[in-house]
């Protein structure tokens, strides 16, 4: 596997010069699944400033110290960027800057959404979709997937979780505590704006019918929210959340029950990270309440992916899920964007590569999966379902790919109440036919990115 990775990177980088230089989020492979594609729509983009009120401050809390009577509590600041569906004659910036996984190189990236356009005059409505960050990380690092959906008739909300992102990593109990609390929030935000005379989206957004997509710890995040309530056991490990805090949603309790909205109807959980450190058990896992496709990669080093994102996606017992795995991926499956050429030089993209699969493909397959995922489940589009009724295997002929693009690919459902059975071929099994036969492929995969 070594001289594979060290093989296809080089062909890699040769490959994808034109578009690294410019930083480009909404590359299309050559080999990139039917719905992939950008759809129809212009697409604006902007940002949200909201505050979410009387928190409890994890960051002021010792976690030594004996728990205060009352917790310290603070406005909550969290950053939102808005992706929407915009007017057939809209113009604007499409240039993005941002931050680098240093939290200090400032870069630029292009993309497609023009900033603060004016919004599609149409009179529809359009189904909300929460974008969610692992840790670090923040609301660019899945824009691919946020302007692509958008450009289908989706408004896409982007989250800078606080003390999360590069620029504000602190505490991890911080994360641990607020994700699902910031999802729900900005849940709620949505449904205020939509309704909100002086916000020239009213009338847009229907957060009635919403969908989720969490990465790492966004899926983490994701997992609670669908109602997957973590063990007794983390609200006391000496990593997590101080003084017992996580508590609110542990599963069973008052708090964790009340927590699930029925205005979100689905979730995608990109390689969610929690099972590896024993954050859920069968229990906690068989809390979801809603359809949820996971998406991993078979190597994948921090969520883990057989004791981790499998399990979970095996434990989610009382709803039909799906798992879309990319074998040999590691935690950068699918989620991050190309690593921007600053990112090099900068030491760090390793925080958006991976070192079997391309990233524009990746970021195609999951463009393809998501919206064939929420055009079934939020718009009730009985067409999408032929693009998720497939064999287990992407070598067995998938609908939406081309011949021998799928390879490499798995894809696995599960249905309420129905326990997992075995998967045809182990992973070491496919891990060793990559190995001796899937060299080649790859390097076509790879060179035929642009």
């Amino acid at each position: 596997m070594n001289h594979l990775a060290f093989t296809t990177a080089i062909i890699a980088v040769a490959a994808a010069g034109p578009l690294a230089a410019e930083n480009r989020i909404d590359g299309q492979s050559a080999d990139a699944p039917d719905l992939a594609a950008y759809g129809d729509l212009p697409v604006g983009v902007r940002q949200i400033e909201l505050v979410h009120e009387n928190q409890i401050n994890i960051l002021a809390i010792d976690p030594e110290g004996e728990r205060p009577a009352e917790l310290p509590r603070y406005d909550r600041p969290l950053t939102v960027e808005m992706w929407y569906p915009a007017a057939q004659n809209a113009t604007g910036e499409t240039s993005i800057r941002t931050f680098l996984r240093d939290g200090e190189t400032e870069i630029t990236l292009e993309g497609r959404a023009m900033r603060d356009a004016a919004p599609a005059a149409t009179g529809a409505e359009y189904p909300l979709v929460l974008l969610s960050h692992g840790y670090p990380g923040n609301r660019f690092l899945m824009s691919h997937l946020g302007e692509n959906l958008a450009s289908k008739g989706y408004v896409v909300a982007s989250i800078d979780h606080t003390d999360s992102t590069y620029r504000t990593q602190a505490a991890f109990g911080s994360t641990l505590v607020n994700r699902p609390l910031d999802q729900l929030f900005v849940l709620d935000e949505m449904a205020r704006l939509n309704a909100d005379a002086n916000f020239d989206l009213t009338g847009m957004i229907d957060t009635d019918n919403a969908g989720l997509v969490g990465y790492s710890m966004g899926g983490y995040g994701a997992v609670i929210t669908a109602g997957g309530g973590v063990t007794e056991e983390s609200v006391d490990f000496s990593f997590g959340a101080p003084q017992g805090t996580l508590g609110i949603h542990v599963a069973g309790s008052e708090t964790h029950e009340a927590l699930p909205d029925p205005r979100i109807k689905t979730a995608v959980a990109i390689g969610p990270w929690g099972k590896n450190r024993d954050f859920w058990d069968a229990e906690g896992l068989a809390g979801i309440e809603i359809p949820m496709l996971f998406i991993a990669g078979s190597d994948d080093q921090v969520s883990l992916y057989e004791e981790g994102v499998r399990e979970i996606w095996e434990g989610a017992t009382g709803v039909d899920r799906s798992l879309l795995t990319f074998e040999g991926g590691s935690h950068n499956t699918a989620a991050p964007i190309p690593a921007p050429e600053e990112s090099f030089a900068a030491g760090v993209s390793g925080h958006y590569t991976d070192e079997v699969w391309d990233t524009v493909f990746m970021n195609n397959v999951a463009q393809h999966f998501t919206t064939a995922w929420f055009d079934a489940a939020l718009k009730g589009d009985a067409g999408a379902e032929r693009f998720l009724q497939l064999p287990v295997f992407g070598s067995e002929g998938w609908t939406g790919f081309d011949a021998g693009t799928a390879e490499g690919l798995s894809y696995e459902v599960l249905q309420a109440d129905v326990a997992p059975s075995p998967v045809p071929l182990p992973a070491s099994a496919w891990l060793l036919g990559l190995a001796v036969g899937g060299l080649g492929m790859i390097r076509t995969r790879r060179g035929r990115t642009g």
